[in-house]
């Protein structure tokens, strides 16, 4: 369990943007089907397809990428979720591979799930909360010492 990104407290906040290459190859295949099309249809057609191709295929994805992971005022906000830190018990930075078993063979069918497959790292948040059936949260992050640090310094100020 990882990682070298500690040190830092205070409010936490990471969006789960797509990464730079997912953007280029998702503009290249439109570019591909504009050129396919562009050979066999009048214009009309060919700019009519390539407006709703386009945002059927990049409003979702932005949509996608626009999950926030957030630490602030004593709650844990992932993605639409959200949860107060007193609720939460053990917090742990997960590596790749730790992240990799977590949401595979380790997995518990009850776990709330932030899950990127772009992103190879996550955090493990326990919930202590009695009402609640979910066990823990898996997060995906970029940071994920700096996101377990600001969860378990957002409790112990709480």
């Amino acid at each position: 369990m990882v990682t070298g990104d500690e040190g830092r407290t205070g409010p936490y906040r990471e969006r789960l943007h797509l990464p730079i290459h997912w953007w280029f190859f998702v503009w290249s295949m439109l570019g591909t089907f504009w050129l396919a099309l562009a050979v066999a249809v009048p214009p009309v057609v060919l700019w009519v397809a390539t407006g709703a191709l386009v945002a059927a295929i990049v409003g979702p994805l932005l949509a996608w990428g626009s999950a926030v992971v957030a630490v602030d005022a004593g709650v844990l906000r992932a993605g639409r979720a959200h949860i107060d830190v007193d609720l939460l018990g053990a917090v742990t930075a997960l590596d790749r591979d730790a992240t990799r078993l977590q949401a595979g063979q380790d997995a518990d069918p009850r776990a709330h799930l932030l899950l990127r497959p772009y992103l190879a790292r996550a955090v493990r948040v326990d919930i202590k909360d009695p009402q609640d059936p979910t066990p823990y949260w898996l997060i995906s992050s970029r940071r994920p010492g700096r996101l377990a640090l600001a969860i378990t310094s957002g409790r112990s100020r709480s």
